[in-house]
């Protein structure tokens, strides 16, 4: 009842990603995905026919859902039942969320923000090596995202001390601005983050991310704080 703004939603995670962000906390997912069980197609579109009363969507996120290949084909058969869909991404791959987008295959699009959009900065904050072009593609998704129509969307960045300043929230939302939703996630020090060392990293205070929001809010039709 979370995940979908205004709707009941089933949730289905996969596994793998492009994005390497050191505070993480789907590490198994995005590291060791093989190792984890493994739900078949038929099975998830089984479990929404059998709950159609109760279900409004289906959820995906990840891991990097739109990193495999049959992700149009398996959104097209859950929209072919009737249900909603909501993509979770990073935004690295606008060429896959423009297919998505021009083919109605999602009617809801959670977009996550790491960082200004800056040479090395970016790059830091995913995790990626500098130099790894994603600059462009993350733009690219964002004027997408936007010009989406009648496609709903939010965009989000996890608020991390030690990689995000308060002044850097300006930035990204000076790149968003107009944008219908902005939440400033709050970061959750648990145990299964790709980089352990940010277990030791204090996050920002509910009094801080308050500040932040009221320093960006301008930018957007709705603002919030989340966590």
């Amino acid at each position: 009842m979370l995940d979908y703004p205004g709707k009941i939603a089933a949730i289905a995670w996969a596994g793998g990603c492009n994005f390497r962000c050191p505070w993480c906390y789907n590490r198994d997912l995005v590291l060791n995905p093989e190792v984890l069980p493994v739900v078949r197609e038929d099975e998830i579109l089984a479990h929404l026919e059998s709950r159609r009363k109760w279900l409004d969507g289906l959820v995906i996120t990840g891991g990097e859902p739109t990193i495999h290949a049959k992700l149009p084909d398996f959104l097209k058969k859950v929209k072919e039942l009737g249900f909603s869909t909501k993509l979770d991404t990073n935004c690295s791959t606008p060429g896959v969320l423009e297919e998505l987008l021009k083919k109605r295959l999602v009617d809801y699009v959670a977009a996550d923000i790491k960082a200004p959009l800056i040479d090395g900065g970016y790059q830091k904050a995913a995790g990626l090596k500098n130099g790894t072009d994603v600059l462009s593609a993350v733009e690219k998704s964002i004027e997408l995202i936007l010009n989406s129509g009648d496609v709903d969307y939010e965009f989000r960045t996890t608020a991390v001390p030690t990689v995000l300043g308060k002044e850097d929230f300006l930035l990204i939302a000076r790149k968003l601005k107009g944008a219908k939703r902005y939440y400033i996630q709050q970061f959750n020090p648990a145990k299964s983050l790709l980089d352990e060392s940010y277990l030791n990293v204090a996050p920002y205070s509910s009094g801080e991310l308050e500040e932040i929001r009221r320093s960006v809010s301008g930018y957007f039709e709705t603002c919030k704080v989340r966590g």
